[in-house]
């Protein structure tokens, strides 16, 4: 049977792999290889795409259909705060491109049979009308974000903006899953979400997937080592940081003087890497790496110290399939299927995350125990490619179901 062409609409070039979104993005990609669709991917390009990631591209996609960025557009991605005023989200304001919109108008009207647009800010890339059927994949529940932001935040003027900038991606998500044939979710929470608020029926949920040959299991390491990773220029990951740096890691070294923390991810904010000089101790900020894996793996606790995100946590998945122990706030594993004291262990105030991390760090029955639980989870239930099968199956139901004269309509 002759393949299908889909379209993939994304707003970021997916390498280097150095997020959690490009993460389950291009494992979706990955999995759709040699299956029911040829995989055109169109996305913005990046310093070296036809170089030194041309071999990343040809194992997620069959055809990379890209564009450039003007000048106007980095300046507005750069200084995002100058977006404020828009009417949009900042995120989605800066993710308007002209060259864009040509890419997809001029894909979309050739040979496709199936869009996806990847993120709700893709949306923003969509023609006046799509004929073919469109399927919207949402990696979080976006406002939710913005939300818990603005809970958090202990500044009168920021509390302001993060509530403001709530109301405008409520209205920008309420409206963009209005426009599609189907919606894909990664949390079954994330679905009633989409349902409860924004009136979306029928929202299918496709499972987190590991690679889990990649992430392969070892025991725990028992050293008192403690480790993060993630993107540290997402904010969210940053508020859990400064939180777990000044309300969780005092109480941690007083009864583990030796305790380390290493906190790995791309571009770490310089005052935070200056704060962590100045007010802890046995602290590393690596940046970007290549390869999560030997921090993980010579690590005796993994956290997760965070109280703002939304959708679900990969790097849980992934700890876990290697074996590391997984210490986590309840936002920090939210929507996954996780059993606290099998699986992982459940901590929301400072005092109880950093009883937590001992306990792990100074029980090796019970880090065996919680390792060996995880890894038989994500075994079971969280192949990479188990989830590319759900995403394949939502994409032919949609290619099924969509009336020949559909259409939605452009968005910003």
């Amino acid at each position: 049977m002759a393949q299908m062409n889909l379209l993939f609409v994304s707003t970021r070039f997916p390498f280097p792999i150095d997020s959690g979104g490009k993460i389950r993005s291009t494992q979706i990609l990955r999995a759709l290889q040699g299956g029911a669709f040829r995989v055109q991917l169109a996305a913005p390009r990046a310093a070296g795409w036809d170089g030194r990631f041309r071999a990343n591209l040809a194992q997620v996609c069959d055809e990379f259909l890209g564009w450039g960025e003007n000048s106007l557009t980095r300046i507005a991605r750069r200084w995002r705060a100058l977006q404020l005023a828009s009417s949009l989200p900042v995120p989605v304001a800066t993710d308007r491109s002209e060259s864009g919109r040509a890419v997809i108008r001029d894909a979309l009207s050739r040979n496709v049979d199936l869009v996806v647009f990847d993120f709700p800010h893709s949306a923003v890339l969509a023609p006046p009308q799509i004929k073919q059927p469109a399927v919207l994949f949402t990696h979080n529940v976006e406002a939710e974000i913005f939300r818990r932001h603005a809970e958090v935040a202990s500044q009168p003027l920021l509390r302001a903006v993060w509530r403001s900038q709530w109301r405008k991606m409520a209205a920008f998500e309420r409206s963009v899953m209005s426009r599609f044939d189907r919606i894909i979710a990664v949390s079954a929470r994330d679905a009633a979400h989409f349902e409860e608020h924004y009136g979306v029926r029928d929202v299918a949920v496709i499972r987190t997937g590991v690679d889990l040959e990649f992430f392969s299991y070892a025991p725990p390491s028992y050293a008192p080592r403690v480790v993060f990773t993630g993107s540290m220029d997402w904010l969210a990951n940053v508020d859990g940081i400064e939180f777990f740096m000044s309300d969780v890691w005092p109480a941690i070294q007083q009864d583990l003087r030796q305790a380390h923390m290493t906190v790995v991810g791309r571009d770490p904010p310089a005052h935070l890497v200056a704060r962590a000089k100045e007010r802890v101790t046995n602290w590393e900020f690596t940046g970007f790496v290549d390869d999560v894996r030997p921090f993980v793996r010579r690590s005796g606790v993994f956290v997760i110290p965070l109280r703002v995100g939304g959708g679900t946590r990969l790097k849980a998945y992934e700890a876990m399939a290697m074996g590391c122990p997984v210490v986590s706030t309840t936002i920090g594993v939210e929507g996954l299927p996780l059993v606290d004291g099998q699986h992982f262990l459940r901590a929301d105030t400072p005092q109880e995350i950093a009883a937590a991390v001992v306990r792990v760090a100074t029980d090796p029955e019970l880090a065996r125990r919680l390792s060996r639980q995880a890894r038989r989870l994500v075994e079971d239930e969280f192949s990479f490619r188990c989830a590319g099968a759900d995403f394949e199956s939502i994409c032919l139901a949609a290619l099924a179901a969509r009336a020949p004269n559909g259409a939605i309509s452009q968005v910003g």
